[in-house]
C-alpha cells in the first residue's frame, strides 16, 4: 500500500492519511535484490572452493538483478579519470604569465623607441638585461618605472592574476570575486581577507577542541557567499579546504624541476605584493596541515598528451577531481585490508557519476546488510561466515536441482510428506504445504489463527473487529508421524586436493548438502554424519563442511574416513547402518599405531592392508559399504570392486554434474528397501 498522491484524503478534517494500492510501476518498498537468489550465488562459489568473503566481494563486483555493480561503476570511474588527466596543460599558468610579460615588454619598448633621451636609452638597457625565465623576469620588473601606461596595467594584471589563482586554488569559486574591475577586486580581496582571518581563528579554536556550533553559524553567516559548497559543520569546511591544499602540492609534485621553481617564486612574488594575505594563506596552510596531516601530498599527477593550458586555480580543481577519481577508483576496487562497501562517499560517487550510481551503491550496500540482518551471514574477529541457516538454504537449493534431475521413477520418498512409516505422532508439528496428506494439527491451527487476529486486533484496520476468528492457510499446521525403522548413515567424501584440480570439490560439497538437508526436513530420525577425509579424516558439521577451503595436503586416509564411520556406527545400534563414499583416488594414507598419518605414493600395501581391515569390520557390524567413484584411475577401480566384493556393497562410476543425484537417490532406494 502506498499514500495517494497528496498525502491526506480530501475532506479529513483529522488530517489522516488514505491509502490505495500501488500502482506506479516497481513496488518502492520491495528489496533491491532477491537475498535469497543472491545467497544461492555466493554457496555456488563458496561451495567450489572460494571464501565466503571473496565470494560475496565477486557478487558485489558483478551486480545482479540488472543493477550496475562495483566493477562497473569502477570501469565509469576509470574512464573520467582518464578524461580529466588529458584536459589540459597543469603548468599552464607559466604561459598565460610568459604570454602577458611578452606583451607589457612589448608595449614597453614600443613606447621607449618613441621617447627620446638618456631615460629612455636606459631604460632600454634595463630591459635588456632582464633574466630569460619568467618567473626571475617577474621579480626584476618588481622595481621597474614603466614608461608605458598600457605596459604598466598588464604587469599590474600579472600580479592580479597571480594573487587570484592562489587564492582561488584554495577556496574553489572564489576566482570569479576577485576578477571584476580595480575597485571591484580590492574590495573582494578585503573581504577575502577578513574571512581568512575569521576562518584562522576558527580552525585554531577546533583545533584545541573549544570551537562551538554557533560559532561555525556564525561564520558561515558572515562568509558563507565565499562557499559554494556550503558545508554543514567545521569538519566538512575542513574537509574542503584540505582537499584543495593537497591537490595544489599534488599538482606542484607533478610539474618538471624548471616548473616547479617557476611557479613556486611566481607565486612568491605575487603573495609579496600584499604581505596580510599571504601571512593568513601561511597561516591556513599550517592549519590545514595539522588538522589533516594523513592527506596525500606528494604523489604527482600524470598528465595526458594535448589539452589547452590551464590556469594555476583551474589545474588545482583539476587535480584535486583527480584525487576524487583515484579515491573512488580505490573505494570501489575493495582491495585494500578491511575494506568494506561503507567506505564508499557515495556522495562524491553521485557527483561524478549521476543519482543512478548512487542508487546502485546503496543496493549494493543494503544487500550486503541485508544478508547480515536476515541472518545469512555473521560477522566476527575472523570476517564474515555463513550461518546454519545460510547452510540449510544452500542443502535446500542443492537438494531441489538433485531433484530436478532425478527420473519420475525413483522421485518416490522425495514427495511423500510423511515423516514415518507407521503413521505414529511424533509431539512435533510444521507449515501444511500443498500436498501435503499428514492430519492436521488442530490446536496449533486454531491456536495460529487466535494469535494473528489478536496482532490484527491492535491495528486500525482491526478497531471495529466484530470477535470472530478467520482460518487463513499459513495458519494451519500438520502433525508429524515417524518411521519405526532408522538409519545411521557416515557419507565419506574425499577432500583431497585433486578433487579441486577436477572440479569435483563443489559437486561433492552439494551433494553432502542435499543428503544433509533431505534427512534433516524428510527423515529427521535418521543420524547423518558427514565425515571429510585427506591426510587425516574428520568429523563435520553442515557449516564446517561449506566453510572448508581445499588444502595443499597429499593423502587419500579412507582407512581414518572408516574408522570415523564405524565410531558413528556404533553409537546408534538400533539403526540400519549405511556408509556411503565418494571418492577419486585410491587409498595413499593410512594412521600408524601412534595415531599419526602417513602418505605413500603409490599406494602400499600396509595402507590398502589397513584400509581394507576397517572395511572388514563394517561388514561384521552389518553395515552396507557403497562408493562412488569420480574419474577413471586404474588403481581406484580395482580397489572398489574389491572392496564391494568383500563388503557386499554397491560401486558407482558417475558423471560428477550427476553426484547428487546418484547418492541421493541411493540412499531413498535404501530407504524404501528398509520398509
Amino acid at each position: 500500500m502506498s499514500p495517494r498522491d497528496g498525502g491526506r484524503g480530501g475532506g479529513d478534517v483529522h488530517g489522516r492519511f488514505r491509502y490505495t494500492p500501488w500502482h506506479g510501476g516497481p513496488d518502492p518498498l520491495a528489496p533491491p535484490f532477491d537475498v535469497r537468489s543472491a545467497l544461492d550465488e555466493i554457496g555456488q562459489d563458496v561451495l567450489a572452493g572460494g571464501s565466503l568473503r571473496e565470494s560475496l566481494r565477486e557478487l558485489l563486483r558483478r551486480g545482479m538483478d540488472g543493477r550496475r555493480g562495483l566493477d562497473d561503476l569502477a570501469e565509469r570511474v576509470r574512464r573520467l579519470r582518464e578524461a580529466a588527466r588529458r584536459r589540459g596543460d597543469l603548468g599552464g599558468t607559466l604561459d598565460q604569465v610568459g604570454a602577458m610579460l611578452d606583451q607589457a615588454l612589448a608595449e614597453e619598448r614600443d613606447t621607449l623607441a618613441g621617447e627620446p633621451g638618456d631615460d629612455a636609452r636606459l631604460a632600454e638597457m634595463d630591459l635588456a638585461t632582464i633574466p630569460d625565465d619568467v618567473a626571475g623576469a617577474v621579480r626584476a620588473l618588481g622595481d621597474y618605472e614603466w614608461h608605458s601606461p598600457e605596459a604598466r596595467a598588464t604587469y599590474q594584471q600579472i600580479q592580479q592574476m597571480l594573487q587570484r589563482e592562489v587564492v582561488g586554488a584554495q577556496f574553489e569559486g572564489l576566482k570569479q570575486a576577485l576578477s571584476g574591475n580595480d575597485a571591484q577586486s580590492r574590495e573582494a580581496m578585503q573581504a577575502v581577507k577578513d574571512m581568512l582571518a575569521d576562518l584562522n581563528q576558527l580552525l585554531a579554536a577546533h583545533a584545541r577542541g573549544e570551537d562551538t556550533e554557533d560559532q561555525f553559524r556564525e561564520f558561515m553567516d558572515k562568509h558563507g557567499d565565499l562557499f559554494p559548497e556550503r558545508p554543514e559543520n567545521v569538519d566538512e569546511l575542513i574537509d574542503a579546504l584540505a582537499r584543495r591544499q593537497a591537490a595544489a602540492e599534488r599538482l606542484m609534485a607533478s610539474l618538471s624541476p624548471e616548473q616547479r621553481d617557476q611557479l613556486s617564486r611566481l607565486m612568491s612574488e605575487a603573495m609579496g605584493s600584499d604581505p596580510d594575505l599571504a601571512s593568513q594563506m601561511a597561516q591556513l596552510s599550517d592549519n590545514l596541515r595539522a588538522l589533516r596531516p594523513g592527506l596525500d601530498r606528494r604523489s604527482p599527477v600524470q598528465q595526458g598528451q594535448g589539452g589547452e593550458p590551464m590556469g594555476y586555480g583551474d589545474a588545482v580543481g583539476a587535480v584535486a577531481e583527480l584525487a576524487d577519481l583515484e579515491q573512488l577508483g580505490e573505494q570501489l576496487g575493495q582491495g585494500y585490508f578491511g575494506a568494506t562497501l561503507d567506505d564508499v562517499d557515495v556522495e562524491r560517487l553521485e557527483q561524478y557519476l549521476g543519482a543512478d550510481a548512487a542508487r546502485d551503491m546503496e543496493a549494493l550496500r543494503q544487500l550486503e546488510r541485508e544478508l547480515e540482518r536476515q541472518g545469512y551471514v555473521s560477522r566476527g574477529d575472523d570476517g564474515l561466515r555463513l550461518t546454519p541457516r545460510a547452510v540449510r538454504r544452500l542443502g535446500e537449493t542443492a537438494l531441489k536441482r538433485v531433484f530436478e534431475r532425478v527420473d519420475a521413477a525413483g522421485r518416490g520418498d522425495h514427495d511423500d510428506r510423511a515423516a514415518g512409516q507407521a503413521d505414529e505422532l511424533t509431539g512435533l508439528s510444521r507449515q501444511w504445504e500443498f500436498g501435503d496428506e499428514l492430519p492436521i494439527d488442530t490446536v496449533r491451527t486454531v491456536s495460529n489463527a487466535l494469535q494473528r487476529t489478536a496482532r490484527a486486533a491492535r491495528t486500525r484496520e482491526s478497531a471495529h473487529s466484530t470477535g470472530a476468528v478467520e482460518l487463513l492457510v499459513e495458519d494451519f499446521e500438520v502433525a508429524e508421524t515417524e518411521r519405526r525403522s532408522v538409519a545411521a548413515v557416515a557419507l565419506c567424501v574425499d577432500m583431497s586436493f585433486s578433487m579441486l584440480q577436477e572440479g569435483r570439490w563443489g559437486p561433492m560439497k552439494q551433494t553432502a548438502l542435499a543428503l544433509s538437508h533431505l534427512v534433516q526436513t524428510r527423515f529427521r530420525h535418521d543420524a547423518l554424519q558427514i565425515i571429510g577425509f585427506n591426510l587425516a579424516a574428520r568429523r563435520l558439521t553442515p557449516t564446517e563442511l561449506t566453510e572448508a577451503e581445499p588444502e595443499w595436503v597429499q593423502g587419500t586416509n579412507l582407512q581414518h574416513a572408516l574408522m570415523l564411520a564405524a565410531r558413528h556406527l556404533r553409537r546408534h545400534p538400533d539403526a540400519e547402518p549405511v556408509v556411503l563414499v565418494v571418492t577419486d583416488g585410491e587409498p595413499t594414507a593410512h594412521l600408524e599405531a601412534d595415531g599419526r598419518p602417513t602418505f605413500h605414493w603409490p599406494a602400499t600395501q600396509t595402507t590398502i592392508r589397513a584400509t581394507v581391515a576397517q572395511v572388514d569390520e563394517l561388514r561384521r557390524s552389518g553395515a552396507q559399504l557403497n562408493v562412488f567413484m569420480l574419474g577413471e584411475d586404474p588403481g581406484l577401480a580395482r580397489f572398489v570392486d574389491a572392496v564391494a566384493r568383500r563388503a557386499g556393497g554397491r560401486v558407482f562410476t558417475p558423471d560428477v554434474s550427476r553426484l547428487g543425484e546418484y547418492v541421493v537417490a541411493d540412499y531413498l532406494r535404501t530407504r524404501r528397501g528398509r520398509r
